[in-house]
């Protein structure tokens, strides 16, 4: 498809503005505006200025060549160098020399003898040295237009230096102890693997020199085409972070190959493999860690692993995490040529009744790979194939096919292959189709590369990639969704429940007693049974009283500080009928308590009435913090021997009622929550509702280490938690917050203006169905004005792309009218990495135009980006909108022409100069 000049700009400047990047281009007109602009839709010069201003956006540069030290502009110069120079001084830099020289190197390489030579150095794209003399060349290549140095020698540990220098050259530094890197695309191989390797669309990403090695090699074997590979080595600068944003812009780049060892920065990383997932598959490999972050007091301590906690993290930002090496090759071969399938719901057509009963079998087997329609079609010629494959993708009830082949007469295999590959290219269909051809050779692998079908050996291998593929859908189906919204009236008592624990360390305790937990989770709206804390064994048949004259029985736990499980020391007992079983399990508890752990120190019993919920299913609850990723979420079966049951699930907060849902979910447990026999179903919403508390607390108190819930019982009625306890961590350096920034609740303000009243906040996910409803009361003409285009519908994935907000890259405001609880209008900002340039976007209300809404929501997004200490806030406005440029004059912005569009006017606003007090008022 081809648009005109005017058209293909008007494309760009909705796509850039939204980050709106689906895996197929759309059908229709009101889904076109959410095609990412580097998809280069015309040719020629427009095409190459589309695909620049791709470039541009994703990096955060506005199109008048303002540059900062740092920015991803300079690794992409790095990472695909057009010209490449090395200081010679090792024998990891001679191999990477040697490599170079026997490749197709299409840009210019210049090899100095030694550092002797740095004063001839010039401009260039990419450096290669030893790390013996690299901060000799960084000083000799500041200020000289070079943009990357690569270092293939060194050990982790002799980075930090260098990246300070680096960083103060303003040059972008890769290793030390890196593989290399290649660009493929330009015939580049500066990795010490010699191997040739093909341009295409899959990127890698990596740590491990071993394992970045077999990844390269395999590649180049299977012929699988690379946009780019980069191997970080000890990552002084640039990062899996960095990386990850500069392939997620480019536009080459289709699947992400990520094998990392560690993670450093958690937030960023987190925030940048967010964005990148929702763009384009990202397959992460990394070696599994099952110690546990500290000394477990907790069993969510316990099931908080390193692992686990990477699990949470991968799985939050939509990452596919694979096992080995064969799964990420499998997984790459799939995803690299398909698009993800919806359901799960796979059909199968072969030419033998054998090969399609082994494949139905493998599905049977393969827990999660979906359900099989129906019986395998079997088929005898390449004309059967053609007609099966293409009634089967027409199916509604069919998200993939799966096409096996024997060498079997009477039609040739090849035959049968062109045969699925014409199936599968009609324009009518968006539906992934795997191929097996048993003894197929390079024609028959040609055929299926060419059409975009991914191919395996075996039917095994071919359910493995579905499954990959099944499970990529649901990543992205639950990056996307629109949670239900949380009632905002009784919000809990954060204040309060700070005061609480601060006065718990003062005292220099590390556990909250039990009647401060029940405190605390009554602040943050979680159901509990009541408690009385008594201090000897008459104190507690006392308090026990009242519910044995209510017909009620009792519970008695024991209270000591130094006790993290009260089972190992019997200090537990239930179903206590009369005050003298009180006295009498008191009696037994404080003994065992003696004998057991004579150097714990006793703090007196609990008593609780018996949760009798006959038909309640215990669950466990809490979070533990991670040094990496911080506070993660633990939910699944609970009782005594949660860990050991291995039913839990983790994710990492905050969390919504759709994660929420999401991580009851994955567990086994959450299958019994659903009515079965007589026993109806559980409250679900009320258990995701103690998930997003527990999320709340782990974000607004990181004072508390661990905190367990356990059991709850849940059941048709709610839920109770019968047992808690909180873990406080004493030292301020080992407190972390999570790794997601939480939503930033403090942003909210009252504004009158005559006689409305809108209350502002920063936007929610859920905020989706207030904006499409906001957007439907726009007239034509302003959101031609707003989005470059005529727009007319708004897709779910469109509005979602506008409502789900990684704060730590991006905000938005949303006024909503009091009188009428309706969206008035919006402004956000997305901010480039590294926060230096920030792009705003504003839109309100056609009926509100006029009263002093913009000034106010502009100003508000200023005050934000001063607080993100953002140096620049810029845009893009139409010519013809003289109320926009008008107000951008009035706050202070510097206008400008778009030099290649006379329609186009740029705004910005340098924020380290701006004085609110000095813009003009109207």
């Amino acid at each position: 498809m081809r648009f005109g000049a005017k058209a293909a700009v008007n494309l760009r400047r909705v796509a850039a503005r939204f980050q709106a990047m689906p895996m197929h281009r759309p059908r229709n007109p009101a889904q076109r505006v959410e095609v990412i602009a580097c998809y280069t839709v015309s040719a020629g010069r427009q095409g190459r200025r589309l695909a620049r201003l791709a470039r541009i956006a994703s990096a955060g540069l506005p199109e008048d060549g303002h540059r900062r030290p740092m920015t991803l502009a300079l690794l992409r110069r790095a990472l695909d160098p057009a010209k490449v120079t090395v200081v010679a001084g090792s024998p990891e830099v001679d191999q990477l020399v040697t490599q170079i020289r026997s490749g197709p190197y299409r840009g210019a390489l210049t090899v100095l003898p030694g550092v002797d030579a740095l004063p001839a150095l010039a401009s260039s794209d990419l450096l290669i040295a030893p790390f013996a003399v690299a901060e000799q060349v960084l000083a000799a290549a500041a200020g000289r237009n070079c943009a990357g140095l690569l270092v293939p020698d060194g050990a982790d540990d002799d980075g930090q230096r260098l990246g300070s220098t680096a960083e103060a050259c303003g040059i972008r530094l890769i290793g030390p102890g890196s593989l290399g890197l290649a660009a493929p695309r330009l015939g580049l191989n500066a990795t010490a693997v010699p191997v040739q390797l093909a341009a295409g669309s899959v990127a890698l990403i990596a740590q491990s020199n071993s394992v970045a090695a077999g990844i390269l090699a395999w590649a180049a074997r299977r012929g699988i085409g690379l946009s780019g590979a980069v191997i970080l080595g000890g990552c002084a600068d640039v990062d899996i972070a960095d990386a990850l944003d500069h392939f997620t812009a480019d536009p080459s780049t289709r699947t992400i190959l990520l094998a990392i060892d560690a993670v450093t920065d958690a937030p960023r990383f987190l925030s940048s493999a967010r964005a990148a997932a929702r763009i384009k598959p990202v397959l992460v490999l990394k070696p599994p860690r099952l110690e546990p972050p500290w000394p477990a007091l907790t069993h969510s301590a316990l099931i908080v692993t390193r692992d686990a906690a990477h699990d949470a993290a991968f799985h939050r930002a939509g990452l596919l995490r694979l096992n080995d090496l064969d799964e990420l090759f499998a997984a790459a071969e799939t995803l690299g040529r398909a698009r993800a399938a919806d359901s799960g719901r796979l059909a199968i057509v072969s030419n033998g009744d054998g090969l399609a009963a082994l494949a139905a079998a493998r599905m049977r087997q393969s827990a999660g790979a979906g359900q099989l329609l129906r019986e395998p079609e079997v088929v005898r010629t390449a004309q059967d194939y053609r007609e099966t494959v293409t009634r089967l993708l027409a199916r509604s009830d069919v998200d993939a096919v799966l096409a096996l082949n024997a060498p079997l007469a009477p039609d040739d295999s090849a035959d049968c292959a062109r045969a699925v590959a014409e199936a599968h290219a009609s324009p009518a269909f968006r539906k992934p189709v795997l191929a097996v051809w048993v003894g197929g050779g390079e024609e028959i692998s040609r055929i299926f590369a060419s059409a975009g079908i991914p191919s395996f050996a075996t039917e095994q291998a071919a359910v493995v990639g579905f499954q990959h593929l099944t499970r990529h859908a649901r990543l992205l189906k639950e990056l996307m969704a629109r949670p239900p919204a949380l009632d905002e009236s009784d919000q809990p008592d954060i204040d309060a429940a700070a005061a609480l624990v601060d006065r718990a360390m003062e005292q220099g305790r590390t556990w909250l007693e039990p009647d401060e937990v029940t405190q605390l989770l009554v602040l943050f709206r979680i159901p509990t049974l009541g408690l009385v804390i008594a201090a000897d064994a008459a104190a507690a048949a006392d308090a026990a009283r009242a519910h044995f004259a209510a017909g009620r029985t009792v519970a008695l736990k024991i209270v000591s500080p130094d006790v993290a499980h009260k089972s190992d020391v019997g200090g537990v007992e239930l179903e206590l009928a009369n005050e003298q079983a009180v006295r009498d399990a008191a009696d037994r508890m404080a003994e065992r308590l003696r004998q057991l752990r004579p150097e714990a120190r006793f703090g007196g019993f609990v008593v609780q009435p018996m949760a009798h919920r006959a038909k309640a299913r215990e669950l466990i609850a809490g979070f533990s913090v991670d040094p990496c990723f911080g506070p993660v979420i633990v939910f699944g079966r609970g009782g005594t021997a949660a860990e050991l049951i291995a039913d839990t699930q983790v994710a990492l907060p905050p969390l919504d009622l759709a994660s929420a849902e999401s991580l009851i979910a994955r567990t086994r447990v959450s299958r019994i929550l659903a009515a079965y026999r007589d026993v109806p179903a559980a409250d679900r919403r009320a258990i995701e509702a103690v998930l997003v508390a527990l999320g709340n607390i782990a974000s607004a108190l990181p004072q508390i280490r661990a905190m367990d819930l356990n059991p709850i019982l849940a059941d048709a009625n709610g839920v109770a938690t019968v047992d808690a306890r909180v873990v406080l961590e004493l030292d301020p350096a080992r407190r972390q917050r999570p790794a997601i920034r939480p939503y930033p609740s403090s942003w909210t303000l009252q504004l009158t203006l005559g006689e409305r009243r809108f209350f502002i906040r920063p936007m929610k996910p859920e905020d989706e169905l207030l904006i499409g409803a906001m957007l439907a009361r726009v007239t034509s003409e302003d959101l031609r004005l707003r989005f470059f285009a005529p727009l007319k519908t708004f897709s779910h994935a469109f509005l979602a792309r506008l409502t789900q907000l990684d704060y730590a890259r991006e905000i938005a405001f949303i006024a909503i009218e009091e009188e009428s609880a309706e969206a008035a209008g919006a402004v956000r900002l997305h901010a480039a990495p590294g926060h230096a340039e920030a792009e705003y976007a504003i839109l309100l209300r056609s009926d509100l135009k006029g009263i002093g809404l913009g000034r106010a929501l502009m100003e508000l997004i200023i005050d934000w980006a001063k607080a993100e200490k953002v140096h620049r806030v810029h845009s893009q406005v139409l010519a013809e909108n003289g109320p926009m440029l008008a107000l951008c004059r009035d706050l202070g912005f510097e206008i400008t022409a778009d030099p290649d569009d006379i329609s186009i006017k740029h705004v910005a606003l340098d924020l380290r100069a701006f004085d609110r007090s000095a813009a003009a008022r109207p």
